[in-house]
C-alpha cells in the first residue's frame, strides 16, 4: 500500500515508517525538517511541509492509500494546532478521494477518562495536560464528524521499550487490569495493522500492556 505517515519525526512516527518499511509499503514520511529524519531506504519519500500548510497536504497525500498520523503537541501552551491541522488533513483528504485515517490520540481523551488512574483523572490531565487535552477533543470530534473510515487509537503512557507485538486494546483495558503504559514500537504495530483491518473502523480503541 502507499501510506503517508504524518509527525514521522517523532517518537512514534519514526516507528511507524520503519515498521512500514519492512511491511512493505510504500512509504510518504510528511515531515517539517527531513533532517530529523534518520530512516532512508528506497520504498521511503520525503515531503517537507506543515499541517497547517493545506498545499503541501495536498502534495503529499494525493494519490495515497491511507494516512497514519502520529502528529504530537507543540507543548504545554494553549494551541489549537494540532485541532486546526487535523480539519486540515481531513479536507484535503476528503477532496482527493483518500478514505482511510488512523490516528493517534491518547487514553484520557472522552470516554477512555474511565480506563486512567485517579491520580490521572483528578490531577495529572485537568492540570498538567489540560491544554492539550482540551485541544486533542477537539481533535478527535474532526475526525468522527467526518466522512473518512477512521480509526482513533488511544495509547496509554509511551514509553520507548521494544515492540512486544502483544498488548490489550479496547474492552480488554479498565483501570483494574492495565500497566497503564505501552511502547511506541507497539502503538505502530497496531496502529499499521488499521490500514487494512476493519475491525475498528470508525471506533476509539485504547490499547495498553
Amino acid at each position: 500500500m502507499k501510506v503517508v505517515i504524518l509527525g514521522a519525526t517523532g517518537g512514534t512516527g519514526a516507528e511507524l515508517v520503519k515498521q512500514a518499511i519492512e511491511i512493505g509499503h510504500e512509504v510518504t514520511a510528511f515531515v517539517r525538517n527531513p533532517s530529523k529524519l534518520n530512516i532512508k531506504h528506497e520504498r521511503l519519500k520525503v515531503v517537507q511541509g506543515d499541517m497547517l500548510d493545506r498545499n503541501s497536504l495536498v502534495n503529499a497525500i494525493r494519490g495515497q492509500d491511507a494516512i497514519i498520523s502520529a502528529l504530537g503537541s507543540p507543548g504545554l501552551k494553549k494551541s489549537r494546532d494540532l485541532s486546526e491541522g487535523t480539519r486540515n488533513i481531513i479536507d484535503v483528504m476528503e477532496s482527493l478521494g483518500v478514505k482511510r485515517l488512523v490516528f493517534e490520540s491518547s487514553v484520557g481523551i472522552g470516554d477512555s477518562l474511565s480506563q486512567t488512574s485517579w491520580f490521572e483523572r483528578k490531577i495529572f490531565f485537568p492540570y498538567v495536560l489540560k491544554n492539550i487535552f482540551a485541544d486533542k477533543e477537539i481533535q478527535e470530534e474532526y475526525v468522527a464528524d467526518s466522512s473518512l473510515d477512521w480509526v482513533i487509537v488511544r495509547p496509554a503512557k509511551l514509553t520507548n521499550g521494544k515492540r512486544r507485538g502483544i498488548y490489550r486494546c479496547d474492552h480488554q483495558i479498565n483501570e483494574t487490569a492495565v500497566s497503564r503504559t505501552i511502547s511506541r514500537a507497539d502503538t505502530a504495530d497496531f496502529m499499521l495493522k488499521q490500514i487494512v483491518d476493519d475491525t475498528f473502523v470508525r471506533r476509539r480503541p485504547a490499547i495498553s500492556y
